[in-house]
C-alpha cells in the first residue's frame, strides 16, 4: 500500500488518531499515538521518535534517541478504541538512518532477504497455531513474605462443587477432557467467535476455532499462513485482539505456556514451507510423507540446532514447565508423519502439493514471533545448505508413540533442554547458524542471552510456595 493510499484511508474512514507500534525484544508491542491531523507524507519519511533507553535491552540512556519508520503494508483500523484509530507497525532505525540491529522486525525482514540471496527459494511461509487460556479471574503476588498465584474459570474441573448464585450449572470440563466438546460443556463458543469476527474485520483470514484439551478455558484460533514478517505481524494482531476481547467480556486471556499444573499447556505449533515463485519446494510424492529431500534437510537443520533454537522459540522459564513428558509436549527431537509426540510432525491429512509443510511443535507464544520465525528459517536453511539427512543423524522417522517406547529405545532419542539456562548455554555454544548470514549479530545474541539470564535468575532465587510443602517441617 502506498503512503498516499494510507493517507486516503485516514480521510475516508474519518480516522482521528494514528497509532505507531514497534516490538520489544521480549515480543511486546509498544505504541505512540499521533492525532491524524499531525500525520502527513513526511511522517512516513522522517518517522516517529521515541526513547529507546526505556525499552529493556534496546539502548543506553546516553544514546536513547530512536526512530520508528512506518510500514504501510501493516495498517489496520483498531477495533477497540473509542476514537477511530489506524494502527501501523514500524521498523526501528537509529537517528543516522541505519536499520537498528536489535529490532526484531528488522531481523525478520533480513531473514527473508537472506533466503532470496541463497537461491534456495523466494519465500518462506509460516502458520502458527497459538493456543491460549481464557480465565474469569487471575491473582498473583511475589514479594518478600508472599508468593502465590490463583486463577479461576467457570468451566474448570475444580469447580464441580462450587456453590454459585442461582446454583452450580454443572457441565465442567474434566482435566485433559476439553478437546472440541459442544455447548454447554464448551462455554466459550461466543467469545471465540467474537474474536474471530474482529480478526476478520482487521484483515486476518481465519480458518477455524475450537476448545482445546485442557480444562478452564483453553482455546485455539487458526489463521491463514503468510510470509515470515507478515505472519509475525498477524500474530501480534491476533494476540492483541484475543487479549482485548477477553477484557471486554470481563475475562482475561493468557498465552503463558503452563498456567496450570497437571493439565496440558499452551503451545505454538509452527507450520513452515518454502516456495520458489509458485512452486512448492517441500513436496515429492515419491519420498517419505511426500517430503522432498530439501524438506528433509530443512527438518535436519531444525532438529540439529534445536537446543539453541529453543532459547528463542521457548524463551521463558515457564516454557520448560510445559516441555515435560506426558502432556503431548514435543520434547523428543525427532520427526514423524502425523505423530504428535515428535518435535517435528509432517501433516499428512488432506494435504496438497502446495499445502505440503513441516510442523515444529516445540515453540510457545512467549516467543517473539519475529525472532522465532527468523531463527527457525535460518536453522532449516543451514540444514539445506549442508545437505543434512535427518535419518542418518538418528532423528527418525518415529511413527509410533514415543512415550510408550521401551526405556532402552528412549535413551537413544535426544530431548529438548530442561531449563531456560540450559537452552541459553546451547545458544551460546551454537549461534553460528544465526550470525554467519548477518541476520542476527553477535551483539544481539550476547544482549539477548544476558537479558534472559536475568529472568532465569529472578525466578531461581525466589522462594516457591511448593517448597513450603516439602521443607517447612524440617
Amino acid at each position: 500500500m502506498s503512503v498516499q493510499k494510507v493517507l486516503d484511508q485516514i480521510k475516508e474512514n474519518n480516522i482521528q488518531f494514528v497509532d505507531f507500534r514497534f516490538i520489544s525484544l521480549g515480543g511486546g508491542a509498544h505504541h505512540i499515538t499521533l492525532p491524524a491531523t499531525e500525520v502527513d507524507a513526511d511522517t512516513f519519511v522522517n518517522g516517529v521518535a521515541f526513547d529507546g533507553s526505556s525499552i529493556p535491552g534496546f539502548r543506553g540512556i546516553e544514546e536513547s534517541d530512536m526512530v520508528m519508520m512506518p510500514d504501510t503494508e501493516s495498517v489496520f483500523v483498531d477495533p477497540f478504541t473509542s476514537h477511530p484509530t489506524l494502527n501501523v507497525m514500524c521498523n526501528i532505525y537509529t537517528p543516522d538512518g541505519n536499520r537498528y540491529e536489535r529490532d526484531p522486525r528488522s531481523i525478520a525482514q533480513k531473514a527473508e532477504e537472506y533466503l532470496q540471496t541463497t537461491g534456495i527459494g523466494t519465500a518462506a511461509f509460516f502458520a502458527p497455531e497459538s493456543e491460549f487460556f481464557i480465565f474469569d479471574d487471575v491473582r498473583y503476588e511475589s514479594s518478600m513474605n508472599t508468593s502465590f498465584f490463583s486463577v479461576d474459570s467457570e468451566e474448570a474441573a475444580w469447580n464441580t462443587a462450587r456453590k454459585e448464585e442461582g446454583g452450580n450449572l454443572g457441565f465442567k470440563i474434566p482435566v485433559k477432557g476439553g478437546y472440541v466438546p459442544v455447548a454447554p460443556v464448551d462455554s466459550q463458543q461466543d467469545i471465540r467467535s467474537e474474536m474471530v469476527r474482529l480478526m476478520q474485520e482487521s484483515g486476518l483470514r481465519v480458518e477455524r476455532h475450537h476448545h482445546e484439551v485442557a480444562t478452564a478455558g483453553q482455546a485455539e484460533i487458526n489463521f491463514r499462513f503468510d510470509t515470515l514478517t507478515k505472519t509475525a505481524d498477524n500474530l501480534m494482531k491476533y494476540k492483541y485482539i484475543v487479549h482485548n476481547v477477553a477484557r471486554q467480556w470481563g475475562k482475561v486471556a493468557t498465552f503463558m505456556p503452563k498456567p496450570l499444573f497437571g493439565d496440558n499447556g499452551s503451545g505454538m505449533h509452527v507450520h513452515t514451507s518454502i516456495f520458489n515463485g509458485d512452486e512448492p519446494l517441500f513436496y515429492d510424492n515419491k519420498e517419505y510423507a511426500n517430503l522432498s529431500k530439501m524438506a528433509m534437510s530443512y527438518i535436519a537443520g531444525v532438529l540439529y540446532h534445536a537446543p539453541a533454537l529453543i532459547a528463542i522459540t521457548n524463551p521463558s522459564t515457564n516454557s520448560f514447565k510445559r516441555l515435560v513428558p506426558g502432556y503431548e509436549a514435543p520434547v523428543n527431537l525427532v520427526f514423524s508423519k502425523g505423530n504428535r509426540s515428535a518435535a517435528v510432525r509432517i501433516p499428512i491429512a488432506a494435504v496438497t502439493p502446495k499445502g505440503c509443510r513441516i510442523e515444529f511443535r516445540t515453540p510457545d507464544s512467549t516467543a517473539n514471533p519475529y525472532l522465532a520465525f527468523a531463527a527457525m528459517l535460518l536453522a532449516g536453511l543451514d540444514g539445506i545448505k549442508k545437505g543434512l539427512d535427518p535419518v542418518a543423524l538418528g532423528y527418525g522417522p518415529f511413527d509410533k508413540n514415543i512415550y510408550e517406547l521401551p526405556e532402552e529405545e528412549k535413551k537413544e532419542i535426544r530431548s529438548v533442554p530442561g531449563t531456560l539456562d540450559e537452552a541459553l548455554d546451547a545458544l551460546e555454544a551454537d549461534s553460528g547458524f544465526l550470525t554467519e548470514s548477518g541476520v542476527f549479530t553477535q551483539d544481539f545474541i550476547d544482549n539477548y542471552v544476558a537479558l534472559k539470564r536475568q529472568e532465569a535468575k529472578a525466578v531461581s532465587i525466589r522462594v516457591h510456595p511448593h517448597e513450603y510443602s516439602l521443607y517447612f517441617g524440617c
